[in-house]
């Protein structure tokens, strides 16, 4: 942009609203100087203050040099010698030593009994400052040794999930047993056959039950399941003592036949493995553009869309109040739609879907820290 023929006061203007801008600060500038007696001590000081307390306003660069330009009139022009006060020297006697010097005190100037106290009081200084010296070196290697240590805990936990997931799609070469045949009291239920992208998987783990995966996350696990819901908080894949524990589905949810509401948990880990990061759905903006979950069963794969996100806790077993981690089966419809109504009241925000009585849900669950017991869950349905 041509910028010649825009200068002022010369500064140069790159605009011509900021050329007319500063024109009108030149000119005000100048009416601003003949108010003021600029040859008057006072009257420059005065017109300092007023520009110092925005009393006079401006529209470009102009008006701060103009402040400039006059707390420095007096230094440059040498019109206005600053003001210095003198210091009086005190008369000194020809001979005669100040006495205002202090004199360096040595510890030969004590008495014994002093210097052995002063001493002490050294040496009992010194060692204090070894100890804190100790002190912070050992707490610095302490901190050094724990992240080292958490680094190489999460590395390994990293490397141990990208095994299970290189499992994941790698093919069988065992044709497996005959399929099985479930018996029921009023029903039989043939078991389907075993996806071939988990057969590896189950012949390793025979408690292996399906696999969670949300994009953009590190949620991409295995999910198991046992008789109990404490096992899988502290152990592996692998049945090896591990504080990640797993992801597992609760005790009483059934994928064959499929229970209405499967429920499935997760460590809330601080370095955001396992379901450490369920909790960006508390986001809408996440939620967004993160509406599905992908979760297979072993036997079948599965798509389900996000309904509701919310907070709620563990609760004694005497209080009376809805507890979503005990709807697993409706037995009706009237009890499924109240179990709607309970979770859409909690949720964080609205996503428009909703879910009839005969759909397949979806529950995750992990603790929340906004509260004893807390837990942050997201619901979603089986779209396909």
């Amino acid at each position: 942009m041509q910028t010649e023929g825009r200068e002022v006061a010369g500064r140069q203007f790159r605009t011509a609203a900021d050329y007319d801008a500063a024109v009108k600060d030149a000119a005000y500038i100048e009416q601003i100087k003949q108010r003021y007696h600029l040859d008057n001590r006072e009257d420059v000081d005065s017109l300092i203050k007023d520009l110092r307390e925005g009393k006079y306003r401006f529209r470009t660069i102009l008006g701060q040099d103009f402040l400039e330009e006059m707390e420095n009139y007096t230094i440059e022009e040498n019109i206005l010698p600053p003001k210095k006060i003198k210091k009086e020297k005190k008369p000194t006697v020809k001979g005669k030593k100040n006495t205002n010097v202090k004199k360096k005190t040595k510890l030969e100037d004590y008495d014994e009994d002093m210097q052995k106290s002063i001493l002490l009081e050294i040496k009992k200084r010194e060692r204090i400052r070894k100890w804190i010296m100790a002190a912070c070196v050992c707490t610095a290697a302490a901190c050094f040794t724990y992240l080292g240590i958490y680094s190489y805990q999460i590395s390994r936990l990293d490397a141990y999930a990208e095994k299970q997931q290189n499992l994941k799609g790698a093919e069988s070469t065992d044709s497996g047993p005959e399929t099985p045949v479930i018996h029921y009291d009023t029903e039989e239920i043939e078991v389907p056959d075993i996806l071939e992208e988990y057969k590896i998987l189950y012949s390793l783990n025979k408690r292996l039950i399906g696999w969670v995966k949300i994009d953009d996350t590190y949620i991409d696990y295995p999910v198991l399941q046992t008789a109990n819901n404490e096992y899988y908080l502290n152990h592996n894949f692998d049945q090896e003592e591990d504080r990640n524990g797993s992801i597992f589905l609760d005790k009483d949810c059934s994928i064959l036949p499929r229970s209405t509401n499967l429920i499935v948990y997760g460590h809330h880990m601080r370095s955001g493995r396992m379901f450490g990061q369920l909790n960006k759905y508390s986001s809408k903006d996440f939620y967004e553009k993160h509406k599905l979950i992908q979760f297979d069963t072993i036997y079948e794969k599965g798509t389900y869309e996000i309904m509701f996100v919310f907070r709620s806790k563990i609760y004694e077993e005497s209080e009376i109040v809805f507890k979503y981690y005990q709807f697993i089966n409706a037995n009706s419809e009237i009890e499924f739609n109240s179990y709607m109504r309970e979770m859409e009241e909690m949720s964080l925000y609205e996503t428009g879907v909703t879910a009839e009585y005969g759909d397949e849900l979806l529950t995750l669950s992990t603790c929340d820290y906004y509260t004893s017991g807390g837990r942050f869950v997201v619901v979603a349905k089986k779209i396909q």
